[in-house]
């Protein structure tokens, strides 16, 4: 197996007796983020009142292909940025409420920012959520699509790969299909797909939401989070912000404006650094000859060297008798090991502990792999974990 460590040299020096596994929460950066991290200053430097027009004119547009490319959609120009995904949650929403709750259909497995979010417009009245629970795993996207077809909701809300569990949804077309600019929206959280896993969109790019971030497989960090917006969905979001009428600033402010593309999406001001960082990435991987599907080879063998190093016991027995999680018959997976235990937190602040670093979500311990891995630290991790947790 090829070693891609020196592309992350800074990252793995800085701390030497690390056992990082858990890239799909805080994925390493880089070394070109670096880079990408300094050019975003210098320009800052060089250019100051004109930085804008450098990030609007040549990083946003290179990093809306970048994206466009990964997820096979049709015009780049739909995508808008933002310092995270949770600001997109507002203006979809909002631009969806017509004074009465709205229809919500949605998963017991979404990531907490929309969990939280949609519990609490509930309380207020503002949504009503129908929840379809993730389990049992092999029927998941058949039932939820039973639901959208029986009563076809305001909005329907999920994830295309489920933060805790990794399981995949794999009914975007027929979902899609109830979307209307007047009907149904239908939005899809790719945060644990995009750059997981190859991804091909283009037969729902005229009908659905996607969004992402930079934060994870895209190695990016923060402030690197995007919108794709279907053409004539919500063609003036109700909480809106200057930037999506950046080209008007100058002129004799009338109405309300917008653009016509994904940039109808955009709010205020925010910080520019992670696209500079996502876009070094994006040049660094081709230099080297990666892609996601080549990453996500890569990693589906050490992926598969953990599950059955676990399921041996060379993990420990500790581990070894967690209910390892399968929530994917066939397909990618996703790029982390998900173990059922009550002691799931307990276990992660053992091995924190002890510089072997994991995360948890409730009864869930992830162990997440990553292209900076191989085979040496997969034995490391089963060692450590072996000796920490028993």
């Amino acid at each position: 197996m090829k070693s891609y460590k020196h592309l992350f040299s800074r990252a793995l020096a800085a701390s030497p007796g690390r056992i990082h596994f858990a890239a799909h929460s805080h994925h390493l950066w880089p070394d070109a983020s670096y880079e990408g991290h300094l050019a975003a200053w210098d320009d800052a430097a060089l250019l100051a009142d004109r930085k804008w027009e450098k990030v609007f004119g040549e990083v946003i547009p290179e990093a809306q292909r970048h994206i466009a490319g990964e997820l096979s959609l049709p015009d780049p120009r739909t995508l808008a940025f933002s310092a995270n995904t949770h600001e997109y949650l507002s203006r979809i929403f909002v631009s969806k409420w017509f004074g009465g709750p709205v229809d919500v259909l949605t998963t017991d497995g979404e990531f907490h920012s929309f969990r939280r979010q949609s519990a609490r417009w509930e309380e207020r009245g503002v949504v009503r959520r129908r929840i379809v629970p993730c389990e049992p795993f092999d029927t998941f996207t058949q039932r939820f699509l039973a639901e959208m077809r029986e009563k076809p909701a305001d909005v329907a809300f999920l994830s295309h790969v489920m933060f805790r569990s990794g399981l995949r949804f794999d009914g975007a077309e027929e979902l899609a299909s109830y979307a209307s600019p007047d009907g149904p929206w239908v939005v899809l959280d790719l945060y644990h797909s995009f750059m997981a896993m190859p991804c091909d969109f283009s037969k729902v790019a005229d009908r659905a939401f996607l969004m992402g971030g930079g934060y994870k497989y895209a190695m990016a960090g923060e402030n690197a989070a995007y919108l794709h917006a279907p053409p004539g969905y919500a063609p003036r979001p109700l909480q809106t912000g200057w930037f999506a009428d950046f080209g008007a600033m100058e002129g004799k402010q009338g109405e309300v404006g917008y653009n016509k593309d994904g940039s109808r999406f955009l709010g205020a001001t925010y910080d520019p650094t992670g696209l500079y960082r996502f876009n070094a990435i994006r040049h660094m991987l081709a230099d080297e000859g990666l892609d996601t599907p080549s990453i996500s080879a890569h990693c589906e063998q050490l992926r598969a060297r953990m599950v059955s190093a676990i399921e041996a016991g060379e993990a420990g027995a500790t581990l070894r008798d967690a209910q390892l999680l399968k929530p994917n018959a066939t397909g990618s997976q996703s790029r982390f090991i998900s173990l059922r235990h009550p002691k799931a937190v307990q276990w992660k602040s053992e091995l924190m502990a002890n510089n072997i670093v994991t995360d948890a979500r409730d009864d869930i311990l992830r162990i997440g792999v990553a292209i900076y891995h191989d085979e040496a630290d997969v034995d490391a991790f089963c060692a450590g974990a072996a000796k920490v947790l028993g």
